[in-house]
């Protein structure tokens, strides 16, 4: 009997680790964070933000390339809240590291979520799991015309 207690248990345990690790992935729209009501001046409009496949200025030259790769935590909150507030911090880094370089701009953006670009000129890519929330973004830093 206690075998098939045991035996049992270990059926359930193993069937359930799927649901443990769940990893949901949307495609949420840009402008949302961008807007400033959303982004609460975290986004101090120093630095532009341009997705691939955008419209961009005059590029006037380029400073290297960068990711940026942040996690939030996504307990207590919708899979969308999450992002959102995930996507506000990725962008930050982004801004951060485009000020230090003497950029005004991060072109040709992409999700680079676990080095899987997904490239949209509307949306990000954010992986919503029970705890966690991620998003990965890569783009170019650049000085762009006024």
């Amino acid at each position: 009997m206690k075998h098939n207690l045991l035996f049992v248990l270990v059926v359930v345990l193993l069937g359930a680790a799927p649901v443990w690790a769940r990893d949901t992935v949307l495609h949420l729209p840009v402008e949302q964070v961008l807007d400033d009501s959303y982004s609460g001046g975290h986004l101090d409009g120093s630095v532009r933000f341009y997705m691939a496949g955008q419209s961009t200025p005059t590029v006037i030259k380029e400073l290297g390339e960068g990711i940026s790769n942040r996690k939030t935590n996504g307990v207590g909150k919708s899979d969308e809240e999450s992002c959102q507030w995930v996507m506000l911090s990725a962008l930050v880094a982004l801004q951060q590291s485009a000020k230090a370089r003497g950029a005004n701009a991060v072109i040709g953006i992409t999700s680079y979520y676990k080095k899987r670009e997904y490239s949209d000129p509307e949306n990000y890519e954010c992986h919503a799991g029970n705890i966690m929330s991620g998003v990965a973004l890569r783009g170019t830093y650049a000085k762009v015309a006024e």
